[in-house]
């Protein structure tokens, strides 16, 4: 299924895609975060009523949210996940090109979560050097501590797009993460959730950006240094993960600080990053 989260006459609501409509499961659970928490049951419930639904509402007559647009806790993010982007990265930063022995974990703000079609604040008085990142994130369904590699993908909920907008040069200034990816609409997600059932290895999905319709970023998610089991297990080694968190993979190659020369983002700029099985997350930079 695909699950959205939309508006409804100014009510954010729960849905499932189905057939280019949007079928109401607010009966079901009252928003997203509830819906995960409930488990399979809930989920059988989601399914069976989109099998039934004999119409919907049309969805491009519907205004879709990020589908979880109140995280509990902050975006967990992967940097450097990716041969190549982190070769380009460190050759920027003209730090020698040695890839991560472990996961380079951090995190993006909650209150920078972003939706599909909505602006992205360029906040030029900030930072002039805007840069994008598409990424596959996955949500987790059932928590705990201590997952084993072989039990982690099954701790996953479903899958959906994030584009890790970042300011390079605050993260220059500031000398981390966090900040430097956190500002206002810094992190646009969705179009919906893909559960799990739908994407069997998530391993092997084709991810692009395009910028104002060129391609900037071309990959499959295959190339990752450290494997979704990995990321499972590493972090619950000393935290526990809950349902409704959600942990952002890393980009690929191609990201505007790796260019030659840099490219930034600019107003009326137009950024889509499309992973196969999921969709494309379209948002214009004003």
């Amino acid at each position: 299924m695909r699950l959205v989260t939309y508006l409804d006459s100014a009510v954010a609501r729960v849905g499932a895609v189905h057939n280019h409509t949007v079928i109401d499961l607010s009966d079901i659970a009252p928003d997203m975060l509830t819906l995960i928490a409930a488990g399979p049951a809930a989920l059988e419930a989601a399914r069976s009523r989109v099998a039934k639904a004999d119409g919907g509402r049309p969805l491009d007559g519907v205004t879709l949210l990020a589908p979880i647009p109140q995280p509990r806790q902050n975006i967990i993010c992967l940097g450097m996940n990716y041969a190549a982007h982190a070769i380009e990265s460190l050759r920027a930063k003209g730090l020698p090109e040695v890839l991560p022995a472990y996961p380079v974990f951090f995190s993006k703000s909650s209150s920078a979560i972003n939706h599909p079609g909505a602006v992205i604040p360029l906040m030029p008085e900030l930072s002039s050097q805007r840069d994008w990142e598409a990424e596959l994130a996955f949500v987790i369904g059932r928590g705990g501590r201590n997952v084993s590699r072989e039990d982690a993908l099954g701790t996953i909920f479903g899958y959906t797009i994030i584009n890790d907008v970042s300011a390079r040069d605050l993260q220059a200034r500031h000398q981390q993460f966090f900040f430097s990816k956190s500002l206002e609409g810094a992190a646009p997600m969705g179009p919906w959730i893909v559960t799990a059932d739908e994407i069997p290895d998530p391993h092997a999905l084709g991810l692009r950006l395009r910028l104002n319709g060129e391609t900037m970023q071309d990959s499959y998610t295959g190339d990752m240094i450290f494997d979704i089991p990995t990321i499972i297990a590493t972090l619950t080694r000393g935290m526990r993960l809950s349902p409704g968190d959600i942990i952002a993979t890393g980009t690929p190659s191609g990201v505007g600080m790796g260019k030659t020369p840099q490219r930034w983002l600019a107003s009326g700029d137009i950024l889509e990053a499309e992973i196969d099985g999921i969709g494309v997350l379209r948002n214009p930079v004003m």
